[in-house]
C-alpha cells in the first residue's frame, strides 16, 4: 500500500507562490501488492490516470535499483520488473504533483482496481510456462481434426520508403485504425463475456497511445526508414526489453507488445489476420487475446497452444468463453499434419494425437455422457425446480449485462435475483444519467421476457472504486465506504439510480435491493430516498424492496429489518468473510473463506427462522451453486438461490434430487459442528448413501 510518512516535498526553502511551489518535487514511495505485480492491466490502469493529470511523473524501482522511467509510457513502466513486495518511488513536479503522487498511492492502495477475483484467479495459477507441459488452462473435453490459423508472412523490407512525414502519416492512421478495432473488440467482449475479461485489452490500448514508443518510431522514419521496418524494429526492441524481465509472468506480458505490433504492420501492409482453416481443433503457437475474443465457436471445437500458460490473456478469455484450452504443450505440436484426429481434456491437460480406436472410443464416451447430462438438464432448465417431497425453490441468476439476462433465459432462470448495476457506472469518467440506466434495465427486463429482475443498488467503494466519485484512501477499505453507506452520502446519485429503477418497474416485474445494510436506520433512508424518488407518481405497485444480508450483526437482529423490507437475500461471499475475519481473496487464509463454516450456517438459520412465514429468503453468493451446500441451504429454509447463468440447469437438477425433510435434519446436524470440513463430509455421506 501507499506509504503517507514517504510524501513529502523536498526539505529545501519553502515556496511562497503556487508558481513556485508548482517546480517543486513531491515525492512518495508505495508497495507493490498485485499478484504478480505491475503486469499489464494494472500498469495500463497507473499509465491511463497518469495521462490525465498536469505533472511530470517519474517511477523507481527501489528494491532493483534500476533506473526511474517515465509513469505515462507502458513501455516503459513495464520495464520496471515490479513484482509483488517491490517498493516503487514516485517523483513528480508540476501543477498537480501532491495529488498526482497522493492519487497514486491511493491507486496501489487498492491495487490499480484490479478485482478480487482478478487477483485470487492469478494467484490460483501457474506462475510460469516453463513447468513442463502441457498445461490445463479451460476446462472440457474436445475431439476434432487439427486446423490453424493461417495468415501470410509481412516483408519488412519490400516496403519502399517514401517522404518522412508520409511515411509517419501511414503509421499514424495505420495506429488509429487498429485503436478503433481494438475499442470494438472490448466492447463486444465485455457485452458477451465480460467487463473484466474487456480489460486484458487496456494494456494493448496504451501501448497504442504510448508518446515515447511512437516518438521513436517516428525518429526512425526521419532517417529514411520505410513506416513498416520503422514500426517493426521499435517494437521489436520493446519486445525484447520485456521479453527480458526475471520475473517469468511479467516476460509472458511481451506476448502483448507482438500482438499489438503484428496488428498494426497487418493493417499498414493491408495483409489479413489470421484466420482458423476449418472446424476442429486449433493448434497454433499462441493467441493474441483479440484471435481469441474474435473465434468462432462454430468452428472451434478446442484449443492446443504449444507456447503460453493458464495466465495468459488467451486462457482467460478461452475460460469466460468455454473453449477448452491446452497450453505450453511444446513447439512439436506445430508439426502435426492438418486434419490429424486431436483428443483434449481442457481440465486434466491431457493430449492424444492420432488416437488407437479404443481411446478415441473412450473419450467420445466421456464427451458424449457430459453432453448428455447438460442436454438433459437443459431440456428441463425452464421447469420449476421441485424437490422429491414437493418444494419448490426458485433459482434465478446473478448478472452483469444485458448479455447475461440471454444467457439466464436460454439457460431456462426463473428470473434474475441480482443485478449488479455497477456494470453501468464502472470505467467511465461519469455516472450514467437517469435515461441510460433505465434504457440498460428495461433491455436487461425484456431480456428476460416478464420474469422479475432484482435491481442491487450501486454496490461500489473498496475493492470497487469509481473515479469520479470522491473517495478517501481507506487503511481497511472492505470495512469502509462500501454499498449504502457511500450511496447515502451522494443522494443525487442514489436518487437518480431508484428514479431509473422506478421506471423500470413501472413496465417489467422489478425488485429493488440495497447492499451493504448494517442498521435499520440505512434501510429506512434509503426507503426515504425511493420516495423522493418516485415523486408524484408513488412507488411504482409490484415493487418489491429488499435488502441483502452481508454483514454478521444485520443477520443477528434481523427481527429489527422485517418490517421495512419485502424479503432479504444473503450474500454468502460477504457474510463468510466477515464472520471469519478472512478475506476470499487472500490466498493464505482462503482456506478458511468457507460459507459451509458453522458458524456461518448458524447466521444463515438465524434469518430464515426469524423471516419463515413472514418473507422470502434467497442466497445470491457463490454457495447457491455449490452442490454441497445446496442440501444445507435448502435444509435451513432458504427457498430462492440466484447463480451464474450456466449454473441455472446443474442447480435445478440438484434440488430435483433433494428430500427438504431429509435436508433439514441434515442442516441441524450441520450447526453443530465444528468446521466446514466436517459439514461437507456429512453433505457427502447423506448423497453417497442417497439420503437426499
Amino acid at each position: 500500500m501507499g506509504k503517507a510518512g514517504h510524501l513529502a516535498t523536498p526539505p529545501h526553502e519553502a515556496a511562497s507562490d503556487d508558481a513556485a511551489l508548482s517546480t517543486e518535487e513531491v515525492v512518495g514511495v508505495f508497495s507493490v501488492e498485485n499478484a504478480h505485480g505491475l503486469h499489464a492491466r494494472p500498469a495500463a490502469r497507473l499509465v491511463s490516470e497518469v495521462r490525465a493529470l498536469d505533472a511530470s511523473i517519474q517511477l523507481r524501482n527501489l528494491t532493483t535499483g534500476g533506473a526511474p522511467v517515465p509513469a505515462g509510457s507502458l513501455s516503459r513502466v513495464a520495464t520496471l520488473a515490479a513484482l509483488p513486495g517491490h517498493e516503487i518511488e514516485v517523483r513528480a513536479s508540476g501543477p498537480q504533483a501532491q495529488d498526482a503522487v497522493e492519487h497514486l498511492l491511493g491507486l496501489a492502495a487498492r491495487r490499480f482496481d484490479e478485482t478480487v477475483e482478478e487477483t485470487a484467479a492469478l494467484r490460483a495459477q501457474p506462475a510460469t510456462a516453463s513447468v513442463s507441459g502441457p498445461l490445463p488452462a479451460s476446462p472440457g473435453i474436445a475431439i476434432g481434426p487439427v486446423r490453424r490459423l493461417t495468415a501470410g508472412p509481412i516483408d519488412l523490407d519490400g516496403d519502399p520508403a517514401g517522404e518522412p512525414s508520409a511515411e509517419w502519416r501511414r503509421i499514424v492512421e495505420s495506429v488509429a485504425a487498429v485503436r478503433r478495432d481494438i475499442e470494438h473488440v472490448k466492447v463486444v467482449t465485455a457485452r458477451e463475456v465480460g467487463s473484466e475479461q474487456a480489460g486484458i485489452f487496456d494494456a494493448h490500448l496504451a501501448l497504442l497511445t504510448d508518446a515515447e514508443m511512437l516518438a521513436d518510431v517516428k525518429a526512425r522514419t526521419r532517417t529514411g526508414i520505410g513506416a513498416v521496418a520503422a514500426w517493426a524494429r521499435c517494437l521489436a526492441d520493446v519486445e525484447r526489453a520485456w521479453a527480458s524481465m526475471p520475473d517469468p509472468y511479467l516476460r509472458e506480458r511481451a506476448a502483448d507488445v507482438r500482438a499489438v505490433a503484428d496488428q498494426v504492420l497487418r493493417t499498414l501492409t493491408g495483409d489479413p489476420g489470421r484466420r482458423m482453416s476449418g472446424p476442429g481443433v486449433l493448434v497454433a503457437d499462441d493467441l493474441t487475446p483479440a484471435e481469441t475474443a474474435g473465434l468462432d465457436l462454430v468452428l472451434v471445437s478446442g484449443v492446443l497452444l504449444a507456447q503460453g500458460s493458464p495466465s495468459s490473456h488467451a486462457a482467460i478469455l478461452a475460460r469466460a468463453r468455454d473453449i477448452p484450452v491446452i497450453v505450453a504443450a511444446g513447439s512439436e505440436v506445430l508439426s502435426i499434419p492438418e486434419g490429424t484426429t486431436v483428443l483434449l481434456d481442457g481440465a486434466t491437460g491431457e493430449v492424444h494425437i492420432d488416437p488407437v480406436p479404443e481411446l478415441l472410443e473412450k473419450f467420445q464416451r466421456r464427451a458424449a455422457e457430459a453432453a448428455e447430462q447438460r442436454s438433459m438438464q437443459l431440456a428441463r432448465a425452464t421447469e420449476p425446480a421441485v424437490s422429491s417431497d414437493g418444494i419448490e425453490v426458485v433459482v434465478v441468476a446473478n448478472l452483469g449485462s444485458v448479455a447475461d439476462a440471454r444467457a439466464a433465459r436460454a439457460a431456462g432462470a426463473d428470473g434474475a435475483g441480482l443485478v449488479r448495476t455497477e456494470f453501468l457506472f464502472l470505467d467511465r469518467s461519469a455516472a450514467p444519467d437517469v435515461e441510460e440506466q433505465q434504457s440498460e434495465y428495461s433491455a436487461i427486463a425484456e431480456a428476460m421476457d416478464g420474469r422479475r429482475i432484482t435491481l442491487r443498488t450501486l454496490d461500489v467503494g473498496g475493492d470497487k472504486p469509481l473515479s469520479y466519485l470522491p473517495m478517501q484512501q481507506e487503511a481497511n477499505p472492505f470495512l469502509g465506504q462500501r454499498g449504502i453507506r457511500l450511496s447515502l452520502d451522494h443522494r443525487d446519485l442514489l436518487r437518480g439510480q431508484m428514479d431509473a429503477i422506478c421506471r423500470t418497474a413501472r413496465r417489467f416485474p422489478t425488485s429493488i435491493m440495497i447492499p451493504m445494510v448494517s442498521t435499520p436506520a440505512e434501510m429506512i433512508e434509503a426507503r426515504q430516498v425511493l420516495v423522493e424518488a418516485a415523486g408524484e407518481s408513488g412507488i411504482p405497485e409490484g415493487l418489491r424492496v429488499g435488502t441483502m444480508i452481508e454483514v454478521p450483526s444485520a443477520a443477528l437482529k434481523i427481527e429489527a429489518f422485517l418490517p421495512h423490507v419485502d424479503f432479504v437475500s444473503i450474500g454468502t461471499n460477504d457474510l463468510t468473510q466477515y464472520a471469519l475475519a478472512a478475506e476470499r481473496g487472500n490466498a493464505a487464509v482462503a482456506a478458511l473463506s468457507d460459507a459451509l463454516d458453522p458458524g456461518v450456517l448458524q447466521l444463515i438459520d438465524r434469518v430464515c427462522r426469524a423471516a419463515r412465514g413472514l418473507i422470502d429468503v434467497a442466497v445470491c453468493g457463490e454457495a447457491a451453486s455449490d452442490e454441497l451446500a445446496i442440501p444445507v441451504l435448502v435444509g435451513l429454509g432458504v427457498r430462492e438461490l440466484s447463480v451464474s447463468p450456466p449454473a441455472v440447469p446443474r442447480v435445478k437438477a440438484a434440488i430435483r434430487q433433494l428430500d427438504v425433510e431429509h435436508c433439514s435434519a441434515l442442516a441441524q446436524r450441520a450447526l453443530g459442528l465444528a468446521e466446514a470440513d466436517d459439514v461437507r463430509k456429512l453433505v457427502l455421506t447423506m448423497l453417497s448413501e442417497g439420503g437426499s
